[in-house]
């Protein structure tokens, strides 16, 4: 044998993985992540504590009365008003999904399959606007309708996003226009 082959053939290959460590680390990593989903379960469930003091979601009116806009989209949620960061949790406004928006004469009724339907009476709107984010979601300019509404002592700010953007635009001012007309009513 040449001194060149007899070296190669001494020289053993070094070993390709550690599963011990790998299954340590693994192990280790999934503990991890498990504690963090438990932590931010667990504020979240503090935080609808703390909006406790949020009274009940009032029921849509058995005969609102025609239907003056709908809406199919998503709702993104609800916020104090003013502040976008400010998630609302309690009876389950905290939670996404789809929604169906009806406006009439009587109010705004949301209803979200899978959640908490809720309504807005006519007299507790403020105002409606296109906005760019809400707590969780933001999009371009102008890409998400944000209708401000009193609840309790509370004014809450709510996000939808219709499947057709184009929509936005006539919710505002008919919202708005809504708002202004029950305002002067309620001044005389």
């Amino acid at each position: 044998m040449t001194p060149l082959l007899s070296i190669a053939a001494a020289q053993k290959s070094a070993e390709v993985t550690d599963w011990s460590a790998r299954i340590g680390w693994l192990v280790g990593l999934a503990l991890f992540v498990a504690l963090v989903y438990w932590l931010m379960r667990e504020g979240w469930k503090w935080r609808g504590t703390l909006q406790g003091d949020l009274p009940e979601l009032p029921d849509a009116p058995e005969d609102p009365g025609p239907a003056r806009l709908s809406m199919s989209g998503r709702y993104h949620g609800s916020t104090t008003a003013g502040q976008w960061l400010d998630r609302i949790v309690a009876h389950g406004l905290g939670t996404r999904s789809r929604a169906e928006l009806t406006l009439t004469d009587a109010g705004l009724d949301v209803v979200r399959p899978g959640a908490d339907d809720f309504f807005i009476p006519a007299a507790q709107l403020r105002e409606a606007r296109l906005d760019k984010g809400i707590a969780g979601k933001v999009l371009t300019e102008g890409g998400l309708l944000v209708v401000t509404w009193a609840h309790g002592d509370r004014l809450l700010d709510s996000g939808f996003r219709s499947d057709r953007a184009a929509e936005h635009n006539e919710w505002v001012d008919t919202l708005n226009d809504m708002i202004n007309k029950t305002e002067t009513e309620g001044a005389r």
